[in-house]
């Protein structure tokens, strides 16, 4: 037994030992799985509602100019031909699990960054499964077989590299930049690839012509921070090297779990107003409790007609994962809002001040709470399906309105879920 683990232990680690898998066009994907009928037709997830975004759209609608966060007035006009649905978040969080399940069978070190995607260190697993890119084909493969769907691999000496690199062998891809290729590989790329590049950055660094990553690795730290500030040139500057010295993290407690909804008219009545604040509370509570937290803040998140975006945030006494609570709390601060005649174009709860709720909570005898009424929604929910049980406040809340399922987001489906596109440097 000696021998054998010592081989082990002593094995040198490979030089790129990152990878991060992203399925392709996910959502969209899981659409055609659930109807045949839709492969290679423009399928186009979100957007149902004239004020509703696209979440995802196949490559076929892509290649008409439609992407994800496109508003589908837009999508509309460029892709008239599309087939807009809306999203099944249940259906993409049961298959997100399976991914995970795949890439658990290879590695524990991995960590998921959205419902889709995620990063795996593959360093201690080489005995097993071969080195890196060898293991990303045997993923992809795993993922194709067990999923249905096609996925795309970078593989790098870091996770800031290994996320180019799949995005540049999209779809159904798999990219391996060797580590002494890692300055080559980044030279030509936009700089706008760079974690922390919006457009306001693309735009200020391009009037110093630094147009690509090679532009920028060539420019003196002491330039940048006249532009960007001190941090931000030492973070370019790192990155345009290719220099990130981030782990594999395999699991990260949520900061925050929350939702939020854009209405296809604008809401000017204050009960209306309020019953879609119970709703929300109710949806944010459900995920307290299935991920197993409390929350000791609660924030309310209202955007106007004008698109000015008020946020108002309460600590509560006791944590909480009762939907009740979160109500009186958001209700209450958007009482507080200032002005009248508000008319309300998005509304959003998000609780956050996580804790795990412990074994103390269950042993509580709270008769008469709403905490047991809500339970019992959660049971009868699971059993017969989402929307099944609800407060009879709820009961008329779509009639005479109408409503863009698609336009709901429910960005905290999974701890580890970052909307699409790059993930925070931070991590």
């Amino acid at each position: 037994m000696i021998g054998p683990a010592v081989a082990w232990i002593s094995m040198a680690r490979p030089s790129e030992p990152i990878l991060h898998v992203d399925l392709d066009a996910f959502y969209a994907s899981v659409e055609v799985l659930k109807d045949p009928s839709l492969r290679g037709k423009p399928v186009i997830v979100g957007g149902t509602g004239s004020r509703g975004v696209v979440t995802s759209a196949s490559y076929e609608a892509r290649r008409s100019g439609v992407h994800s966060a496109m508003p589908s007035v837009r999508a509309r006009r460029l892709c008239p031909e599309g087939i807009f649905l809306p999203p099944d978040f249940e259906a993409y969080r049961v298959h997100s699990n399976r991914f995970r399940e795949v890439m658990l069978s290879f590695t524990p070190l991995v960590e998921p960054i959205s419902l889709d995607e995620a990063f795996l260190d593959v360093g201690g697993a080489t005995r097993l499964f071969g080195e890196p890119p060898e293991i990303a084909g045997k993923i992809r493969d795993a993922v194709l077989e067990g999923l249905g769907v096609t996925c795309s691999a970078g593989v790098a000496s870091t996770k800031f590299v290994a996320k180019l690199a799949s995005a540049h062998c999209k779809p159904d891809g798999l990219l391996h930049v060797p580590a002494a290729q890692t300055i080559g590989f980044l030279e030509p790329l936009p700089v706008g690839r760079l974690w922390g590049v919006g457009e306001k950055t693309a735009d200020l660094l391009g009037r110093l012509a630094i147009r690509t990553i090679g532009d920028l690795a060539r420019t003196p730290e002491q330039v940048l921070q006249r532009l960007v500030g001190e941090a931000a040139a030492r973070h370019l500057t790192q990155l345009a090297h290719g220099l990130d010295e981030r782990e594999v993290i395999p699991y990260e407690a949520p900061k925050s779990i929350g939702h939020e909804e854009t209405f296809d008219r604008d809401l000017d009545d204050d009960g209306e107003i309020l019953r879609e604040l119970l709703h929300l509370s109710g949806r944010v509570a459900a995920r307290l409790r299935e991920d197993g937290y409390r929350a000791r803040t609660v924030t309310l998140k209202a955007r106007l007609a004008n698109f000015t975006t008020l946020t108002r945030s309460r600590t509560v006494r006791d944590p909480t994962d009762v939907g009740a609570d979160l109500f009186h709390a958001v209700g209450e601060l958007y009482r507080a809002l200032p002005g009248t005649g508000r008319r309300i174009r998005l509304l959003g709860v998000q609780a956050s001040g996580l804790e795990r709720a412990g074994a103390e909570q269950l042993a509580l005898l709270r008769a008469g709470r709403w905490d047991d009424v809500e339970r019992t929604l959660d049971r009868i929910e699971r059993r017969f399906g989402r929307g099944s049980a609800t407060h009879a406040t709820l009961l008329d809340r779509d009639r005479g309105r109408p409503r863009s399922p698609a336009a709901a987001r429910d960005p905290t489906l999974d701890p580890g879920f970052r909307p699409s596109g790059e993930p925070p440097y931070n991590r």
